[in-house]
Parts: structure tokens; C-alpha cells; sequence
């Protein structure tokens, strides 16, 4: 559905998504690689789509390479292996946060894959917004490494398949030379 919404998007504003998109992702499950390619495919979009644990393999040698990246990753997940982590100091650059909830490892893959003037868009669990110890400080990093750009807290219910309040997360690597490279937009979407 992301890449359809973005192929519309670029169609809406002159541009040519077929010349203009290229799609690449990952996805943990084989079963679910084949459905993104058939969707890239019936929408002429170019792209690459991979069997791959986003946790601790790079298919795409991401680091530094994307001008956008839009996820809705799943939202604190356990277990990851921190051994396995340790070692990734380009797709972790904040540092490994603690291994039982994903939710900072998302933000940081999503972060350390963007070019230098590169924006990424995602959905997180709002407990990732005030989240403490490992993650509060790699929040902090964050911040004053003036990655976060724009921060929109949700109400629960919003999307169909997820139930927990969320915060829409936007990065935006460019910004660090901008005017208002020292300012992060919160907005409170709760209520509307």
C-alpha cells in the first residue's frame, strides 16, 4: 500500500513514478516477499525486495543511501539478539538500546539509511516517544544531532490493525544546515 500511495503522490505532482521510484525493502518473511514484488509489479514500479531479518542483516547496504524511507515496523518487539547487534556502529550509530523492545533499533535503521539530505516518515508506539534509559539517551543523540524533524502524537484506533496509541516519527537529515535546524515540531493529534 506504501508504494502504491507514494506512486500516486509522485503522479499528483508531475512527476513520472515509474521514472522517479525506485522501491527498495526487506521483509522477514518469504511467504511476504513475492506479494511485494507482484504489487511493485502490476504498478510498473521499479524496485528490489528481499528475504531478510531487518535486525541484523543489510540486503541493500543501506547506510547512507536513501533519500526516503516510509516504514510501519511492529511496534515493541522482544527478543532481539543484542549479541548480534553489537558491531553495527553505522546502522546503530546511538547505540544499542536494551535488548527487549525493537522500537529504537527501527529508528535508528530508518536514521543511519538516509542520504545527507534524506527524510524518513514512520509510525511508533507512543511509548517510544518517552521511553527511558538506553532509549531516552539515543533519543536525546537524536535530537541533538537534529534528526527529528516533526513528531505527531494519535489516538488509539486510528488504523485499522492497531488498536495502541501512536506517534508519527519524520526525520530529516537535510535540516541540519536549515534555519530551524535546532527546532522539532511536536503536534498533539489525540483529540481531533
Amino acid at each position: 500500500g506504501m508504494f502504491v500511495q507514494c506512486a500516486k503522490f509522485v503522479g499528483r505532482h508531475q512527476g513520472s513514478p515509474t521514472r522517479d521510484l525506485s522501491v527498495y525493502g526487506q521483509e522477514q518473511k518469504e511467504v511476504t516477499v513475492p506479494i511485494g514484488k507482484m504489487n511493485l509489479a502490476l504498478h510498473g514500479l521499479s524496485g528490489d525486495i528481499r528475504q531478510a531479518n531487518s535486525y541484523y542483516e543489510d540486503p541493500h547496504e543501506a547506510t547512507g543511501k536513501f533519500d526516503f524511507v516510509m516504514a510501519n515496523p511492529p511496534f515493541n518487539v522482544n527478543g532481539i539478539d543484542k549479541t548480534k547487534l553489537e558491531g553495527q556502529t553505522d546502522r546503530l550509530p546511538y547505540g544499542i538500546p536494551r535488548p527487549d523492545n525493537g522500537n529504537y533499533v527501527w529508528i535508528q535503521l530508518f536514521a543511519s539509511s538516509l542520504s545527507d539530505r534524506g527524510r524518513a516518515g514512520f509510525v511508533m508506539a507512543n511509548s517510544a516517544s518517552d521511553a527511558r534509559a538506553s532509549e531516552a539517551e539515543i533519543r536525546r543523540q537524536l535530537i541533538e544531532d537534529r534528526m527529528i524533524d516533526v513528531m505527531v502524537a494519535i489516538s488509539p484506533n486510528f488504523f485499522y490493525s492497531v488498536t495502541l496509541p501512536v506517534t508519527l516519527w519524520f526525520l530529516d537529515k537535510g535540516k541540519r544546515s536549515a534555519e530551524r535546524a535546532d527546532t522539532v515540531l511536536f503536534i498533539d493529534a489525540r483529540s481531533t
